[in-house]
């Protein structure tokens, strides 16, 4: 079969389409294709898997991604190919389940429970061994109230996104699952957050200026 135009790819894939339950396997076959080849060569972390749960892995994402494919088929605009509309929905899957895995066992908890712990340890403490006494001095009693700062300026909801969205870069979405929130309710959180900070250190004299001007390489 000639291969087809965008406009044959929505025709055939239309519902109620004589051709439709041919033109969903051939779409199948071309999102695992590419999803095998994004997995196995452009994911340096899943390089030491077998090359058979790299294609089961594409074949599952293949499924899932043509679903939403074909939920989607309304917002396909023609400015590209129709198969490489598709593939890249099938990628940012892909993405974000992948994120989604990584941090399937993350615990905002047990984060907290980290950095409480790590407040007392001297490779925390941001000073270059190329530093003066003087200077190594300041930077531990800049991070100390910085530390202190998170326990004493914000409440604990505050804190635990901080920790993990600004300090430890978890993804904003598991954060928010996390918290049972959403993701423009943890914006604002995160600006309030932010903002208690700042003044809570401008009060013992540490302007961002400054804290920026001392830790800077």
């Amino acid at each position: 079969m000639a291969e087809r135009s965008n406009e044959d790819w929505l025709h055939d894939l239309a519902e109620g389409s004589p051709e439709r339950e041919a033109a969903i396997a051939a779409l199948r076959t071309r999102l695992q294709r590419g999803l095998f080849y994004y997995l196995s060569r452009e994911r340096s972390d899943l390089a030491s898997r077998p090359l058979e749960e790299i294609t089961q892995m594409a074949e599952d994402f293949a499924q899932e991604a043509l679903l939403r494919v074909l939920d989607n088929l309304s917002s396909f605009r023609g400015d590209s190919q129709f198969t490489t509309w598709a593939t890249k929905i099938a990628v940012r899957l892909v993405i974000s389940e992948m994120r989604r895995l990584r941090y399937k066992d993350f615990s905002l908890d047990a984060l907290i429970e980290a950095t409480d712990n790590r407040a007392a340890d001297s490779t925390m403490l941001a000073a270059d061994d190329g530093d003066s006494p003087e200077r190594s001095t300041e930077k531990r009693d800049a991070w100390q109230r910085i530390e202190g700062a998170l326990s004493e300026a914000l409440t604990a909801r505050q804190r635990a996104a901080f920790e993990a969205l600004i300090l430890e870069g978890i993804p904003l979405d598991v954060v928010a699952e996390q918290l049972n929130t959403n993701r423009n309710a943890l914006y604002k959180l995160i600006f309030d957050a932010r903002r208690k900070l700042r003044m809570h250190l401008e009060t013992q004299g540490l302007a961002p200026e400054y804290i920026l001007n001392l830790f800077e390489n």
